[in-house]
């Protein structure tokens, strides 16, 4: 006699559970509403998640970039006097670069005027004065000239001006630019302001709309000259001159103790400023204040960190609505599979393989969005100053436009750790979405989807 054998478990996952998930997403003629939902799921998804890497990236690039060009310019410290006039400034930034860790010392003059050209209006500027052994030291500003050079720069009496500041006072190589420079504690005299024309030797271009559109470099000389940074000393045997003696006579009788406004100190590792800051006091007899560039630039830095965490929250609501639409749609995909469900539970399938084909489903829209809108997105971000280009040139509107955003290019910078995450939370939610429409499903009693049938 001869006995019948049970069916095999095929156990949990297995293809059984696979196959019918699969035929449940396919769109046929008579589900293909639940089907469409489930594509515009698997599409709201992809752009949620491709959002997140794209804004990530290019606030990265932006952070990164901002960051490079501060710092290429500027120092990461400061070095300002303490009561005392900065006259030693040479010798305090020779012992400065001496410190271990310090890259470069660089001495400066700094001062605001209005300049302008002979077929434009004035404008603001930040006329900074600077050595060619400085201006040597900054690679970013030396090797930015797009028009001139740097050739003969301390015997010279040329400007050197940004592309942008070039073409709001409409000059170019040799045309003279006039610097009006108001003294406040002379106008109450009667004085007039400080006016002088130089030419203009250097146009440079560092991507940068605060530096090429408002900062005027000057030779060290002539320009502590023009901002009056000197001391006047009596001539060792000269006599002080009379207040109405000619300006020849009373400039013949001084001599001229220059000064400047402080040292822009370089360092190896931009993060170990609190190491550095004592290294160098202690090290240095001069007292200096020592202003470091997360103190100056603090506020510009906390508004873009706030700015980016917005910006990530609000997007993620992207992902979290795609999510709940995986809810929807497998609801709905429960509903019309009723009868299906009941057929099976009466075949032998068990609460937990009927739950799985529904996880399986919903973890297949979720992934497939993720994977979907991780290649989008790291194509649009490794791309993207070429697609802006595109869409600016298509659409005739500036995106991004430099004067708002600082940079003239929009850059971007793929962070690893931070997409594995954004890909992390998309699945996770995914998988979370996936877990009461399955359980649904699970409760369906076979006898009471069939009574009606």
């Amino acid at each position: 006699m001869s006995t019948t054998q049970p069916a095999a478990d095929p156990g949990p996952f297995s293809r059984f559970e696979f196959l019918v998930a699969w035929r449940y997403l396919r769109a046929r003629r008579r589900d293909r509403f639940v089907s469409v939902i489930a594509g515009l799921t698997l599409t709201g998804i992809a752009l949620g998640v491709a959002a997140l890497i794209v804004v990530t990236s290019v606030m990265n690039g932006f952070n990164s970039e901002i960051v490079s060009k501060l710092l290429g310019l500027n120092g990461h410290f400061s070095a300002y006097p303490i009561e005392a006039r900065f006259t030693d400034y040479e010798q305090s930034a020779s012992e400065i670069q001496g410190v271990d860790g310090v890259i470069a010392a660089i001495p400066y003059v700094e001062g605001q005027a209005l300049a302008s050209g002979a077929k434009a209006d004035a404008t603001g500027v930040i006329v900074r004065g600077m050595s060619l052994a400085s201006v040597e030291k900054l690679k970013l500003l030396h090797d930015g000239a797009i028009l001139g050079h740097w050739d003969g720069w301390d015997e010279g009496n040329g400007v050197a001006i940004g592309r942008r500041l070039a073409e709001k006072l409409k000059v170019n190589i040799g045309d003279p630019v006039t610097l009006l420079s108001p003294d406040p504690g002379n106008l109450g005299a009667g004085n007039r302001p400080r006016t002088r024309s130089f030419p203009v030797q250097i146009i440079f271009d560092l991507g940068m709309t605060e530096f090429d559109s408002f900062y005027l470099y000057l030779p060290m000389q002539p320009a502590q000259d023009y901002l009056d940074m000197f001391d006047r000393v009596v001539k060792p045997g000269a006599s002080v001159p009379a207040v109405d003696a000619p300006e020849q006579e009373r400039e013949a009788a001084y001599d001229r103790i220059y000064r400047a406004t402080a040292v822009e100190v370089f360092i190896t590792d931009p993060n170990a400023l609190d190491q550095m800051r004592l290294r160098i006091g202690q090290q240095i007899e001069r007292p200096l204040i020592l202003s470091d560039w997360r103190q100056q630039h603090q506020n510009f830095f906390d508004a873009l960190q706030t700015q980016g965490s917005v910006m990530f929250v609000i997007l993620s609501m992207i992902v979290v609505v795609a999510a709940f639409n995986i809810i929807s749609s497998l609801i709905m995909l429960v509903k019309d599979k009723g009868t299906d469900i009941a057929v099976l539970r009466t075949m032998g399938a068990t609460r937990g393989s009927i739950m799985r084909i529904f996880g399986i489903a919903g973890v297949a829209i979720g992934v497939g969005g993720t994977l979907l809108g991780l290649a989008l997105g790291l194509v649009i971000a490794a791309n993207a100053e070429p697609i802006r280009a595109f869409l600016s040139g298509l659409l005739g509107v500036t995106i991004f436009p430099p004067e708002v955003f600082f940079l003239s290019s929009l850059p971007s910078r793929t962070n690893p750790s931070e997409v594995a995450a954004i890909v992390a939370v998309a699945m996770g939610l995914s998988f979370l979405a996936t877990l009461y429409p399955a359980w649904r499903a699970a409760q369906y009693d076979p006898v009471e989807a069939l009574r009606y049938e």
